[in-house]
């Protein structure tokens, strides 16, 4: 029984394995194929690489690129330093209120992020950093998320360590950068791929506040890209989506097996 158990398990897995990896599938097929290609298999037919010529032309990849780039880069960097330094404080420090203030950033993950972009556009026209990389990253400062993580991870650290630390003259901010981050590796890897991917792939926000390609990511120029209006061609579109998705793709291939161990170490924390 057990093994019957197990072997429809497996195959349950593999049908959903499947149908989750079918678009990607379709799409390396139809960027390395012909138009004529799109809508049917021939395992004789050409291999090209045109498709992606020809939407590299079409639209700035490389500009849409960098943006995106600089973006995630901008708010992963803000979000460790000010989630480290919100987590260490609720972690380590003894002051009035401290429930409150953690419950009420418990309480901002119940909170879609859709629900604020009114709101959030106000802010960022008041400030002058409409169509700018700060007015895209502005809302993703901090994270609850991280500050959720990382607070049970500082807890979890001894504190015969930070006591170490004090008595070789270390400050606060020494005691955290010496002993608190290293011990955190395993939850900053899994924390950034979390941001990273979220961020790399974010639509909707950007769609709002970007208006030219000085600021414009992946997501927003591909969907301009892959418009109606600007002529529907499955196998150029297909070559566009591979280039928006390849670098997390192969970031992912490399770094696989670091990435599931830095999930499994932050979990059992």
């Amino acid at each position: 029984m057990q093994k019957t158990f197990s072997t429809l398990s497996g195959l349950i897995a593999w049908v959903v394995g499947i149908a989750w990896l079918f678009p990607l599938i379709y799409a390396v097929w139809s960027a390395f194929h012909g138009s004529q290609y799109t809508t049917h298999f021939d395992w004789l037919a050409p291999l090209t690489l045109e498709n992606f010529r020809s939407a590299w032309h079409q639209a700035p990849f490389l500009r849409y690129m960098l943006n995106t780039v600089l973006i995630t880069l901008l708010i992963l960097a803000s979000q460790l330093v000010l989630c480290t330094l919100a987590a260490y404080a609720l972690a380590r420090f003894e002051f009035r209120g401290r429930g409150t203030v953690f419950a009420l950033i418990l309480l901002q993950l119940m909170v879609v992020p859709e629900v604020l972009i009114v709101e959030n556009y106000q802010t960022v026209a008041a400030l002058g950093v409409v169509d700018t990389y700060l007015g895209v990253g502005l809302p993703y400062l901090a994270s609850a998320f991280a500050i959720f993580l990382l607070r049970q991870t500082f807890k979890t650290v001894p504190q015969a360590f930070e006591d170490m630390a004090r008595l070789e003259g270390c400050s606060e901010l020494g005691i955290i950068w010496k002993v608190f981050v290293p011990l955190g590796k395993p939850t900053y890897l899994a924390f950034s791929l979390v941001s990273i991917s979220y961020h790399w792939n974010n639509f909707l926000w950007p769609l709002v506040v970007t208006n030219t390609e000085n600021s414009r990511p992946l997501t927003v120029g591909m969907s301009i890209f892959g418009a109606p209006e600007s002529g529907v061609d499955w196998a150029v579109i297909s070559a566009g989506t591979l280039i928006t998705v390849g670098p997390l793709l192969i970031l992912f291939l490399l770094f696989q097996r670091q990435f599931v161990q830095s999930f499994i170490r932050a979990g059992l924390k």
